[in-house]
């Protein structure tokens, strides 16, 4: 029988204190931590910083004379460190940026925070990411992906490779209805994946289709990211939408070729459908029909942006209204699926603007103490000439990518790398035509998001990777999962080379639609 306390109720069968030396040692770190905390709490509240002597001590402003480089050392080495501890980026960058104010400055240098938010707050083209995140929620829930899978599986599973080419169509397609790569790599896992697989094709084709097809999400228009570069930059969003269609269309079209290709290289890699499974070219022109509401709504979204018809926030508007239409149509409009868009989108927007609130206090304090200047001179000091800094920033961008968050990197490295960019002149390489150097930022901007779209895709934390794995089936491991995505991450190289070589590939359609 169980030992009994005076109460009659049973004793605790053991003492609730660390029982290893990890946890003592966690449990006084965290004791010290908060006793530091509570004597710079009352230091702030109660003390005058300049009449005053500190309670028992302080650290504010202990770090006031220290050189850029030292700061840049400790701001960047802690970041790094916090994250590779597990820490979420929405929390460490705001998190530092208070703490090296504080320890830089005093609290009076805490009054830049609020001047850093809130004009973040208050502008208008950020009011689009809420409402593009809905838009991409119910259609999700509305099942227009499923059929519009089903009707370009039956279209294209003739021809070898055609369920990855039809995969890669519709991501391109979903890619210009949401925005939102999250939604297209987990949907066309669950629809596409098994199809393939049953159908004997080999799993890194169809992995690496799934994948690749999914991230031009980040892209194709309405991409979400164009809007906060847009912001960041101080660009114009429509230019930035128009500018990145024919690059996004320029990949997929890369990664249709090589998923063709190979197929019919090597049958075996992605068969043909059963002749028992193939439908007549009436059926097909029937199930067309089925393709009016994608059409619609990607001309109504993009059509009222390229015009000038609408701007970006109320194209959203319109978008989303347009996908709850579309919900109504396929039976899927209810108060349930609305209020569980409503609480995704919620999620999603808050944890994307809480990412851009901290990670813009961390980089306005050190652009404020002379990181700008600093970054700058390390860059030109190497002597390399415009396309070498731009390979430079490509570099560091896609090494970024493999360990931070896409709205992270934007924020941290975009604001140093823009003003830095704008002072070359790119006159081409190889006797290729050049940029206009009004429109660097905006050919730069078109680069950016495709080196975000190889880090979703880069080993060991891209994105896509991991969403993928939550969709894959436990037979496929995960280095089958990374390495079905490196021949599409070769692509996206290409791409992005390509791009750079033949701006006019960015540059073209702005000029011809805003003169």
């Amino acid at each position: 029988m169980a030992d009994l306390t005076d109460t009659g109720r049973p004793a605790a069968s053991g003492s609730r204190l660390p029982r290893t030396p990890l946890g003592w040692t966690v449990l006084v770190v965290s004791a010290v931590l908060a006793f530091v905390i509570l004597v710079e709490v009352v230091n702030v509240a109660f003390r005058d910083p300049y009449a005053d002597a500190p309670f028992l001590f302080t650290f504010q402003g202990i770090l006031s004379d220290i050189d850029i480089a030292w700061l840049s050392i400790l701001m960047f080495g802690a970041l790094l460190v916090l994250l590779f501890a597990g820490m979420p980026l929405v929390f460490v960058t705001g998190a530092l940026g208070v703490l090296f104010i504080y320890l830089v400055g005093d609290q009076f240098m805490l009054n830049i925070i609020p001047t850093r938010i809130f004009p973040m707050m208050t502008d208008y083209q950020l009011s689009a990411i809420p409402l593009f995140i809905f838009m991409a929620s119910m259609l999700e829930r509305a099942g227009l992906i499923d059929e519009m899978f089903d009707v370009l599986y039956k279209w294209m599973g003739g021809v070898r490779g055609g369920l990855a080419v039809a995969t890669i169509v519709a991501s391109t397609i979903l890619a210009a209805m949401v925005g939102v790569i999250g939604a297209a790599v987990v949907t066309m896992g669950i629809i596409a994946l098994p199809a393939m697989l049953k159908r004997a094709y080999d799993p890194k084709i169809a992995l690496g289709a799934i994948m690749a097809g999914g991230t031009l999400g980040i892209l194709i228009p309405p991409s979400i990211l164009a809007i906060i570069y847009a912001v960041v930059a101080q660009q114009s969003v429509g230019e930035l939408y128009i500018g990145s269609i024919l690059p996004g269309l320029l990949l997929s079209g890369l990664y249709i070729a090589y998923v063709g290709i190979r197929s019919l290289a090597n049958p075996r890699l992605g068969p043909a459908l059963p002749m028992a499974e193939r439908v007549s070219m009436v059926e097909k022109l029937v199930l067309l029909r089925r393709m009016a509401a994608p059409a619609v709504l990607i001309v109504l979204v993009l059509g009222v942006i390229f015009t000038g018809a609408a701007t970006p926030v109320e194209a959203a508007a319109i978008g989303s209204f347009g996908a709850m239409v579309v919900a109504a149509m396929h039976g899927r409009l209810s108060l349930r699926s609305v209020k569980e868009a409503c609480i995704s989108t919620t999620k999603a927007s808050a944890m994307v603007l809480w990412i851009i609130f901290g990670a813009t206090i961390f980089v306005g304090f050190y652009i404020l103490r002379g990181g700008q200047e600093f970054v700058s001179d390390l860059i030109l000091g190497t002597g390399l000439g415009p396309y070498g800094v731009l390979a430079l920033m490509m570099l560091i961008l896609f090494f970024l990518g493999m360990f931070l968050d896409w709205v992270g990197i934007l924020l941290l490295a975009v604001p140093i790398f823009i003003p830095i960019i704008g002072q070359f002149t790119f006159e081409g390489v190889l006797g290729l035509p050049g940029v206009d150097q009004a429109k660097v930022p905006l050919w730069f901007g078109v680069l950016y998001l495709v080196n975000m779209q190889m880090a979703f895709l880069s080993p060991p934390f891209g994105y896509a990777l991991f969403y993928m794995r939550g969709v894959a089936p436990k037979s496929i491991s995960t280095g089958t999962i990374f390495a079905s995505a490196l021949p599409f991450l070769a692509i996206q190289v290409t791409g992005l080379l390509v791009c750079i070589l033949f701006p006019e590939i960015v540059l073209w359609l702005p000029r011809l639609v805003y003169g």
